[in-house]
């Protein structure tokens, strides 16, 4: 399959597409009621309230799949996995491991730039409970496959199960994985055609984090492992 040429201007187009989306009601509408009743503590902001774009550097050698932005965090900033507490541990470990200029993510305005690191997720907009539905998960394929497109990754972190799934059925579609599919875990890595690597890594939400099923060693040694798989 032929590779489109990733520039800013296709990278914009993309996002503007993204953002422009009404493909699933329930979620358009789920997103308009939380960016009008707000969370107390933003009630001086003004919500995003629409589909969040991909984030980062269209010429990245990391692809990094979260599975949908926040209530509270990217459906209010507008930037993935930004204003909020997985934000706060992401960012912090993008830092580290240089990937990123800053180890924080407050607002869209704040200086943040990824280095050879992008961002997506497999629904780009806020689901109730943080569960999008298969179909909604459909209605995103497109936009995911444009980003595999532009994006020359040879690295993909999958940021929980759900990503992990939607990482092998592009790559499956694409013909860069066949047999059986490699199995999701913290750590776990599977080869993809074309010297590309998938990696699996517990999302740094707060039910993870808060719990101590995901510590900060455990996400930079993911990290670490991405960097070693990139040199």
């Amino acid at each position: 399959m032929p590779r489109r040429t990733a520039t800013a201007s296709t990278w914009d187009a993309l996002n503007q597409q993204i953002v422009a989306c009404e493909r699933c009601p329930r979620l358009r509408t789920y997103c308009a009621v939380i960016a009008a009743e707000k969370r107390a503590a933003f009630r001086e902001w003004t919500y995003w309230g629409r589909p969040v774009p991909n984030f980062g550097d269209p010429q990245a050698r990391l692809l990094i799949v979260g599975l949908a932005p926040a209530a509270h965090g990217a459906n209010r900033t507008g930037r993935m996995f930004t204003g909020d507490r997985s934000g706060e541990w992401l960012y912090r470990a993008l830092h580290k491991a240089g990937f990123a200029n800053q180890p924080t993510s407050n607002d869209a305005d704040d200086g943040l730039q990824l280095v050879d690191c992008a961002i997506t997720a497999a629904a780009h907009c806020a689901p109730p409970d943080n569960k999008p539905t298969p179909g909604e998960l459909a209605n995103c394929q497109e936009w995911f496959a444009i980003t595999f497109d532009l994006v020359p990754a040879r690295v993909f972190l999958a940021l929980g199960q759900i990503p992990w799934k939607a990482i092998l059925a592009e790559a499956r579609r694409r013909g860069w994985q066949e047999g059986k599919l490699p199995k999701f875990g913290h750590g776990a890595q599977a080869a993809l055609a074309g010297d590309r690597h998938l990696v699996g890594s517990y999302h740094p939400s707060q039910q993870n984090t808060f719990t101590g099923r995901l510590t900060e060693t455990m996400l930079d040694d993911v990290f670490r492992s991405v960097r070693q798989l990139l040199e």
